[in-house]
């Protein structure tokens, strides 16, 4: 009976395996999706190339869709996707030192998926990404703290963006 119940309200909320490869969202004709590099309107060094190979990564992981990486090949559908901005601020200060003992690194991004005829599959025109990181008392490791934050940043971005992908959210 628990098991029914659960059931019930586990198919009642919408909820699919997003790891089919498939949603009622994205056509059948797609089967593959070229992604080029994403571009980058910011001065932060490797961040596109960062996002586009969680990006890549998660499609490869979680869809049946045969990610195409050259624009020579014939493809189903382009997810195109630019860095808008990227900044750091001071999240929480030590009260001892007044300095800043964590920050927050904040991403914004534009994608958009299109099939073969330039018709919009899926768009978001800002996606929004924070992470929070601890920053260093020690000077020559103080840099060092950002990049495994963006590394994490860019994790999550590549899984909600197929997530929305796959879901139409």
């Amino acid at each position: 009976m628990l098991s029914l119940a659960l059931a019930t309200v586990i198919t009642g909320c919408g909820y699919h395996a997003a790891t089919s490869g498939r949603s009622s969202h994205l056509p059948q004709s797609v089967r593959s999706i070229y992604v080029p590099e994403f571009g980058n309107k910011t001065a932060s060094y490797n961040l596109d190339q960062l996002l586009t190979q969680q990006v890549v990564r998660e499609l490869e992981a979680r869809t049946k869709y045969k990610v195409v990486l050259s624009a020579s090949e014939n493809v189903d559908a382009t997810l195109v996707g630019i860095v808008l901005a990227q900044s750091t601020s001071p999240l929480t200060y030590d009260s001892t030192t007044r300095r800043a003992s964590s920050a927050l690194v904040t991403v914004t991004a534009r994608v958009r998926l299109t099939d073969r005829n330039g018709k919009v599959l899926y768009e978001n025109p800002s996606y929004l990404f924070r992470e929070q990181y601890q920053i260093s008392r020690e000077l020559s490791t103080f840099f060092e703290e950002e990049s495994p934050a963006l590394d994490r940043l860019a994790r999550d971005f590549g899984r909600q963006l197929v997530a929305d992908m796959l879901e139409a959210f």
